[in-house]
């Protein structure tokens, strides 16, 4: 695991050659032959404050996922935890659900969630917002990309859950705008990437800041032996809920590799791909910014609906962009890792990595946009 931010994902430049083993990547789906999940109590039987239990209630929620139900008693008695679960099984609502009773029924509860994209911190500023609805809590998301005078402006209120990536929260602090110091719950979600995005030293900055926390939850879809240290250290004796190994791709996924051949086209191979019935909603990932452009012009010359998403795209084109690829108005949304992690995006039908990504962890991140909770996606990956 890299922590040098000259390995942040989706550069400009070349990349350097993937060490991954190809075979390593060919996995038929278990998820037919695996029981889901079923709790054995629901909503309704973890005593919550009335008006979260009537907005989970009308989000469609009836019982917890795995991850949920294993979390809520420990989190609710204030314990410290580290969360191991594949994504899309409600890691998000996992620490804010607990962290919502709280608020409501405790005092002097406030949170700072640290997440790795911009995508991530606004899915969780809305998730939060969709919990609270009726209530008197207030939140803010700060991300980079955006207005930083009106963050400023925000950063000074009376916020009960402060969202945001490391960057912009650290860059706020150093503007005397945001003071972390008095948040009692500090939550660190998709830790490892993080790490591996460069951003350590930002995170170490923000544990140091939240000298008076009384709570720190830790969640990833991945766990890196070599972060244990690290993890030890700004968690202490935590809690383990491990749902997942936390090394292994998604079982909800069957995955292909296709060897190119040197008389072959590849771009050529890859659309005739994704012009097969059952490709409907398609996550297509190359190594670089400028790989992107070139596979999306390519695509939208040869009549296939395609949109872009990189670190070099504004804030609203980024937003937008994902809307119109969850609408369906977009076939194929093609992206650098910056879409690997914090995009929840139903009907995922096909992950594609255009090139073999550069390590395992990215990998199981990618692909698991799709085969989300109970479903099945399919993923390939090219290899020339």
């Amino acid at each position: 695991m890299h922590y040098n931010k000259k390995h942040r994902t989706g550069t400009s430049g070349k990349r350097p050659v993937s060490r991954l083993n190809p075979e390593l990547l060919v996995k038929k789906s278990t998820s037919t032959n695996t029981e889901p999940y079923v709790s054995d109590r629901n909503f309704e039987q973890f005593h919550l404050h009335g008006e979260l239990r009537k907005n989970i209630a009308h989000k469609g929620y009836r019982s917890p996922s795995e991850i949920q139900d294993r979390c809520f008693d420990h989190l609710l008695k204030g314990k410290n935890l580290v969360g191991i679960a594949a994504t899309g099984t409600g890691k998000t609502g996992a620490f804010l659900i607990p962290m919502v009773q709280q608020m409501l029924t405790a005092n002097n509860v406030s949170g700072l969630v640290v997440v790795p994209t911009r995508e991530l911190a606004q899915q969780v500023q809305s998730e939060f917002r969709s919990l609270t609805k009726g209530t008197r809590l207030t939140s803010a998301c700060f991300i980079g990309g955006t207005n930083v005078g009106r963050d400023i402006s925000s950063a000074r209120g009376n916020l009960d859950l402060i969202v945001g990536t490391p960057g912009r929260l650290n860059d706020l602090i150093d503007r005397r705008a945001l003071r972390i110091d008095t948040r009692s719950t500090l939550v660190l979600d998709e830790f490892d990437r993080m790490l591996d995005m460069g951003f350590i030293k930002d995170i170490q900055k923000l544990v140091s800041g939240m000298r008076n926390r009384k709570q720190t939850m830790l969640f990833s879809a991945t766990l890196d032996p070599n972060q244990e240290k690290l993890i030890q250290q700004i968690t202490g004796a935590a809690t383990r809920v491990n749902v997942s190994s936390g090394t292994r791709s998604s079982d909800n996924v069957d995955q292909h590799i296709i060897r190119v051949k040197n008389s072959e086209n590849k771009f050529d191979v890859l659309f005739k791909l994704v012009n097969e019935s059952s490709f409907e909603k398609v996550l297509l990932f190359a190594e670089t910014k400028r790989g992107v452009d070139k596979l999306s012009k390519q695509l939208k010359n040869s009549g296939i609906r395609s949109d872009v998403i990189h670190g070099n795209k504004s804030q609203n084109y980024r937003s937008r962009a994902i809307e119109l690829f969850k609408s369906g108005s977009t076939k194929i949304l093609v992206a650098t890792d910056v879409a690997a992690r914090g995009i929840d995006i139903k009907g995922v039908t096909h992950v594609i990595n255009y090139q073999l990504p550069q390590t395992m962890d990215s990998y199981i991140h990618r692909i698991g946009r799709t085969g989300r909770a109970s479903a099945t996606g399919v993923a390939y990956t090219f290899v020339n």
